[in-house]
This record gives C-alpha cells, sequence and structure tokens, in this order.
C-alpha cells in the first residue's frame, strides 16, 4: 500500500522510519505511525506539567525481580509460592489464585524464615510494604 493509498483511506502519515535490519542484505523496512483521519468521535485531552507530576506511574515488582533481587543480595532461590507467601501475609495478593491443586490433602512447603526475611527486604527495596 502506497501513501496515495493511505490517504485515500482516510489515514495520515504522522511519521515514518526505514530500518535495515540485516545489514548483509539489501531489504529495509518501514515503520509508520498511522493516525485516522475524520471519525465521528474523539477526545482532545491536554495535561499540564503540574498535573503529569500527579499521576503515580509506579508499578509492582515483578516476581522475576524479586527472585533477583534475593539472588543478588543473599544468594538465595525463592520460589514463586514462596513470594505468594509471602505478600499474602504482608496483604499484597490482589487478585485470586485459579491455579488450585486437584488434590484434596495437598502439602503447601511453607517458606523458611531465612528466605522469608530476604522475600520482605526485597518487597521493601522495590517499596511493596
Amino acid at each position: 500500500m502506497n501513501k496515495q493509498e493511505l490517504y485515500q483511506i482516510a489515514f495520515s502519515i504522522i511519521n515514518h522510519k526505514k530500518l535495515r535490519n540485516f545489514g548483509t542484505s539489501g531489504h529495509v523496512e518501514t515503520v509508520a505511525l498511522l493516525s485516522k483521519l475524520n471519525t465521528e468521535h474523539h477526545l482532545d485531552i491536554e495535561i499540564g506539567e503540574d498535573e503529569l507530576s500527579e499521576i503515580d506511574f509506579s508499578k509492582d515488582a515483578t516476581y522475576g525481580e524479586i527472585k533477583k533481587y534475593v539472588l543478588d543480595k543473599y544468594g538465595l532461590k525463592v520460589s514463586s509460592l514462596y513470594i505468594a507467601q509471602i505478600k499474602r501475609k504482608h496483604g499484597l495478593i490482589e487478585r485470586e489464585n485459579y491455579n488450585f491443586s486437584k488434590k484434596e490433602n495437598q502439602r503447601v512447603p511453607n517458606c523458611p524464615e531465612e528466605k522469608e526475611k530476604a522475600i520482605e527486604d526485597a518487597l521493601e527495596h522495590f517499596g511493596m510494604i
């Protein structure tokens, strides 16, 4: 599809860039940011710097980030199960877990105290507790 065809179907090209992903070939790809014109419904929103500073863009650490922090600082490998137990202990579980075992008398290991303290340190480091 060329530029003229895009205009005919009500798009405008905001920005474009040519990429040469394969240095040994003559192949060039183009990535384009398109904007749809003549939409029936749209919103124009302006956010000032003072309003932008009030928005919280922070996110909680992932399980992988917590595992890496504990391994790097303490040399301990911790499982997702142990992290979930400590998060639950501190009221940090936000959604229901649907991965329940079908076994009736399932034995779930409890997080050892040494790993519990390391995970709590990681949660503090990431500002979660």
